[in-house]
């Protein structure tokens, strides 16, 4: 009975949730199709060249300068599209490629404008993809019509690629994201990617200087051929960024296809260097083609722009894809005969490089198609990456050799520091020789000419019978005084007189007292007089002793006083007597020869009384 009751109502519930959930999907269904990112390919275009305008079909894409020859003009696409219903999210706009300069409407409406269609060879907005927000009002259930309104520069890669529009959050995120970072954010790394690679190279080849065999200086080729390739590529790529070019499109364009082709050429000049082809005479032609690589681009790409032409610029990339992949050819087998990893390495980038550039002609030069972008930008991130090993393999390798150089300099200083140390150490027992050597000869000679001289005069006093021998005795005991001087002098520092005085009062004074002489010292603390060595001390020795035996026997002196004192640095020596004194006019030459060699000025004064030798050091 239950299953009665209920079973009716249940069965009402049931259809009528059926038919809410049906009506929801269908819904959902309906407004499906107007949620979904929707592909702009056909529609009209009119077209305005030299004055004339001309409108037909078009089906997207569409490639100005292979429609149109590379003439400058303008043209107004409309595409059509139509909505089941009016949008309930925020829709956008995708262009992955168009330009040069345009502006975008829907349905009548001016949507955004990139750069100015009434100046052309402006800004170019077809580098970097386009992402343009509408408005939701201005979508409607029903027709809509998409307008966009370019002008194209001649031979600037202008026309229009398939739009997509739809919701915001797919079109954005999933297609301008991603062609945005691949196009724009990726030419700005490949940027800086080309600069730190082509700075490494540069700071190498300004630091690392060798000096050849004929004692000139030298840098290595291949660290400047390197730089310089990457410079040009940074500048190349770098252009992917920039939409208004700091100079007029012409001399703009063909500093770009300059710098293209200065990036290839520099990059064989780099591989030249690799295989070692710049020591072999036989191979430096080859120098030649990659010089005629530069200036036929720049030449081609002037009369290109200059005649609006673009034809000339491709006919020479053509030439110039057969002349590089001549050389990548002779390059990679020059590698199978003599491998290594470095030239294994660019090889097989030179090798990728060679064919995305050939892949690009043909799509970018001579297809219809529009949109794609250039695939030996990406490629040459492994030439760079290539490049930069082979930099670093070959700086590494150099700074391994230096340091085996500066090992091997080490270890010869070292050894002519042992040869030295020895050579030295023979010349200083030679001279120590010679010094002793000198120094006997000087005791023989001071014993020749002075004791020597003196035995004599006693020989001949006790031959001739007359002398007495208080003068005999003198006459021996000057012999002995000398004698022992001679051997004082040997210990005496040089330049210290207050020890010479020291030790003539030592050997004198016991003589003095015997010829009853009273001896008065008055020696204060005096300097070292430097020009004094050795052979002056002596000198100086003798010297006073010459003053003193002088007053021993000839003055009759009772009192015999020397002086010292330091006068400002100057050293003052007196020896003073109380004698008879005798003309001091007639100064004694052994006096007068003796202070000459020490450079002492020598000053005499006599009287009766009091007789002064003074000798003035300065």
């Amino acid at each position: 009975m239950a299953g009665r009751i209920f079973g009716g109502p249940a069965r009402v519930l049931l259809a009528m949730g059926l038919a809410v959930m049906l009506l929801v999907a269908a819904r959902f269904a309906a407004a499906a199709p107007a949620e979904s990112p929707i592909e702009l390919r056909r529609g009209t275009v009119t077209t305005t060249i030299d004055g004339v305008t001309h409108q037909a079909p078009v089906e997207l894409s569409y490639h100005w300068d292979r429609r149109h020859a590379g003439r400058p003009g303008l043209a107004d696409f409309a595409l059509p599209f139509a909505l089941a219903a009016e949008p309930a999210t925020p829709w956008g706009i995708f262009i992955p490629r168009a330009g040069n300069v345009l502006e975008v409407r829907l349905n009548d409406a001016l949507l955004q404008a990139f750069g100015d269609l009434s100046r052309g060879n402006g800004a170019d907005y077809a580098k970097a993809p386009i992402y343009v927000p509408v408005p939701g009002h201005l979508l409607k259930a029903g027709d809509n019509r998409l307008q966009i309104r370019i002008r194209a520069d001649s031979a600037r890669r202008a026309g229009l690629s398939r739009v997509t529009i739809g919701p915001a959050t797919p079109v954005r995120t999933e297609l301008f994201q991603s062609a945005y970072a691949w196009r724009f954010t990726g030419s700005v790394l490949l940027t800086a990617f080309s600069l730190i690679v082509g700075g490494i190279a540069l700071a190498l080849w300004l630091t690392q200087v060798d000096t050849d065999a004929d004692g000139r200086r030298r840098r290595d080729g291949i660290y400047f051929w390197a730089a310089l390739a990457e410079f040009c590529w940074a500048l190349r790529v770098a252009d992917g960024v920039i939409a208004e070019p700091p100079l007029p499109w012409g001399i703009w364009g063909v500093l770009m296809a300059t710098c293209y082709a200065g990036w290839a050429a520099s990059a064989m000049m780099f591989c030249y260097h690799l295989a070692g082809w710049d020591g072999n005479p036989r191979m430096r032609w080859l120098r030649w083609p990659m010089a005629a690589v530069v200036a036929g681009t720049f030449a081609s790409s002037a009369m290109a722009l200059h005649r609006e032409q673009p034809y000339w610029l491709t006919g020479w990339l053509a030439l110039e894809i057969v002349v590089v992949t001549l050389f990548v050819g002779a390059f990679a087998v020059a590698t199978v005969k003599r491998p290594n990893v470095g030239r294994l390495l660019v090889a097989a980038a030179a090798l990728v490089t060679l064919g995305f550039g050939t892949r690009d002609w043909l799509v970018i030069r001579l297809s219809d198609a529009y949109g794609e972008t250039t695939w030996v930008r990406y490629s040459s991130v492994f030439f760079g990456i290539a490049l930069l090993l082979i930099v670093l393999r070959r700086f590494h390798a150099a700074s391994v050799e230096a340091r085996g150089w500066v090992a091997t300099l080490a270890e010869r200083v070292a050894q002519r520091e042992r040869e030295l140390a020895s050579t030295f150490a023979a010349l200083e027992q030679v001279a120590r020789d010679q010094a002793r050597t000198h120094e006997r000869e000087r005791i023989l000679r001071d014993m020749h000419d002075g004791v020597g001289s003196h035995i004599s005069s006693a020989i001949r006093q006790l031959q001739s019978g007359q002398a007495s021998s208080d003068e005999l005795l003198r006459t021996l005991r000057d012999s002995l005084d000398k004698l022992k001087l001679s051997i004082d002098s040997i210990h005496l520092p040089p330049g210290d007189v207050g020890a010479l005085l020291a030790a003539l009062r030592y050997r004198l004074e016991p003589r003095l007292a015997a010829a009853g002489i009273a001896f008065e010292w008055a020696v204060d603390e005096v300097p070292a007089v430097k020009r004094l060595d050795a052979q002056g001390m002596r000198q100086l020795q003798f010297l006073l002793f010459e003053a003193i035996s002088n007053v021993l026997q000839h003055a009759h002196a009772k009192t015999l006083r020397i002086e010292a004192e330091n006068l400002d640095g100057a050293v003052q020596l007196r020896v003073i007597d109380d004698g008879q004194g005798f003309d001091a006019s007639r100064v004694p030459r052994a006096l007068s020869e003796r202070a000459a060699t020490v450079g002492a000025r020598l000053a005499l004064k006599s009287r009766a009384g009091r007789t002064v030798v003074q000798l003035d050091f300065a």
